[in-house]
């Protein structure tokens, strides 16, 4: 799949998932945005050989980076933009296969399945938690030293 039809889904993904969380109307765009630049990265980063897990971290780590500047300018929560982005990355089908695998009793498929699925979920969160991190150093940094 070319880069422009990943772009195009994965913008009506995430827009599409703000609409089922209730995000504002005028914050669907925005949602939608987030999430594409955080596909894009992934897709681009494991294409090209940097691994799924590491893309994943660096693309969650975009999408929380994304959110907080479009939480700060629209005065919005971040939330709203950080789970609609976030949601290309979920791995579902990764998921999915772990428990049919489990099922059927090919339990080396499924173990190996859903270590890959927790170590995704993990990047994910690391991600996130990371640029959380980061911004709360640069805020704490800019206000000076405290009294």
């Amino acid at each position: 799949m070319s880069y422009i039809e990943q772009l195009v889904t994965s913008f009506i993904a995430s827009a599409a998932f703000g609409i089922l969380f209730n995000a504002p109307k005028e914050s669907l765009i925005k949602c939608g945005f987030s999430g594409m630049i955080g596909w894009i990265v992934f897709f681009a980063l494991d294409e090209n050989g940097f691994g799924t897990i590491f893309a994943t971290l660096m693309a969650s780590f975009l999408i929380a980076v994304v959110s907080q500047v479009f939480a700060k300018a629209y005065r919005t929560p971040i939330i709203v933009f950080s789970v609609a982005g976030i949601i290309p990355l979920v791995p579902g089908g990764l998921a999915y296969d772990a428990m049919r695998n489990f099922v059927e009793n090919d339990y080396n498929t499924a173990v190996s399945l859903a270590a890959k699925a927790s170590m995704i979920s993990g990047a994910i969160a690391v991600g996130l938690v990371f640029s959380e991190v980061i911004n709360q150093v640069i805020r704490r940094s800019s206000l000076g030293p405290s009294k």
